[in-house]
């Protein structure tokens, strides 16, 4: 597919970009190698590649989940204003 510089004239007026005509020709000529470019790909047989999601077989290195911390619960709620089943008491701030 080959824009014709009719074609490019009306993408630039719909895209209200204000062309010369030596803009208009360099635009139609890079449109086009675009084109040529997407048309090369496409003809390129792709059947029995699974798609991925990154160009490099890449994976994040993760830290095992363990537990580093003592549980404080207790020290914590000792101090809390009001507790009732190891839960926080606080006041109704919504009607």
């Amino acid at each position: 597919m080959s824009l014709s510089l009719a074609d490019v004239e009306k993408v630039a007026r719909l895209a209200r970009l204000a062309m010369n005509d030596e803009e208009l020709k360099a635009a139609q000529s890079q449109l086009n190698n675009i084109f040529g470019l997407i048309a090369e790909m496409q003809a390129v047989d792709t059947k029995g590649i699974e798609p991925m999601s990154h160009a490099q077989d890449v994976a994040q290195r993760l830290r095992e989940d363990i537990v580093t911390e003592t549980n404080q619960r207790e020290a914590f709620q000792a101090v809390a204003p009001q507790v009732e089943q190891g839960l926080y008491l606080v006041p109704q701030v919504i009607e």
